[in-house]
């Protein structure tokens, strides 16, 4: 009985990976084909790719006529490399759109790789400023979006309230935006890679035990990047019912 158990649910489970797999297949298409629709340059850029490094591994073998056994390498190292140049023109086109729309630092910190503890709108304003904090090994990170007037305000409120809790912790703080001081939204994850590592695991996850004690305040942020014709007004009131 437990044999024949165990075999339905062995099949249940293949069953259920190739479901995942078909989907997973599907979204990638999908992607692509709205990628292609708005990057000319998409097929052009994975083609050349592919046949440049098929063509430069062919070309090694053929001199040390070896060029049929390295062939299939090269095959796979050129869609690999088309896959990757894929993969890279959809995220500078998904984070294009979301440039400059409230939530759209949240979302992008929502999305970081690595081992981030995020806090999304720990400070708001009604107009969609906001302050989001982010625990890591460099310490605490006060990541700002919205308007640059009111935002630093905003922000050093935020910066002078964490530092009562946390002492001599290093804080770093960042605003999203294309000036000269600012960072950009694209470049957020390579930002925080690059800051110094001063802290451990064990320490972080104190920094956050520590820091739980501080409520959010402001009002609520979208919880991603607003559409671009979406009307502000109407989502503030509905932000200011929530609050009340």
């Amino acid at each position: 009985m437990a044999g024949k158990q165990d075999k339905e649910a062995a099949k249940q489970a293949k069953k259920e990976k190739r479901a995942a797999g078909k989907a997973r297949r599907g979204q990638i298409f999908q992607a692509f084909k709205m990628q292609r629709k708005e990057d000319k340059a998409l097929i052009p850029w994975m083609l050349g790719s592919f046949l440049v490094i098929a063509g430069v591994l062919f070309g090694v073998g053929f001199i040390f006529k070896i060029q049929w056994a390295l062939l299939p390498f090269g095959i796979l190292l050129g869609v690999l490399a088309a896959v990757i140049i894929f993969g890279r023109r959809v995220q500078k086109t998904v984070y294009a759109k979301a440039d400059g729309q409230a939530g759209a630092a949240a979302w992008a910190l929502d999305n970081l790789r690595g081992k981030w503890k995020v806090t999304p709108t720990v400070a708001a304003t009604t107009q969609f400023d906001a302050v989001h904090r982010v625990l890591g090994a460099p310490g605490v990170i006060l990541v700002a979006e919205g308007a640059p007037h009111r935002v630093k305000t905003l922000l050093a409120q935020e910066k002078k309230r964490v530092s009562r809790l946390i002492g001599d912790t290093p804080i770093y703080d960042v605003i999203i935006g294309g000036d000269e001081d600012q960072v950009q939204l694209r470049k957020l994850q390579n930002y925080m890679m690059k800051l110094p590592r001063n802290m451990k695991p064990a320490q972080v996850d104190a920094l956050e035990a520590k820091l739980a004690a501080l409520g959010n305040r402001g009002a609520a942020m979208p919880k991603g990047p607003m559409p671009a014709g979406a009307k502000m007004r109407n989502v503030q009131r509905s932000v200011r019912r929530r609050g009340a």
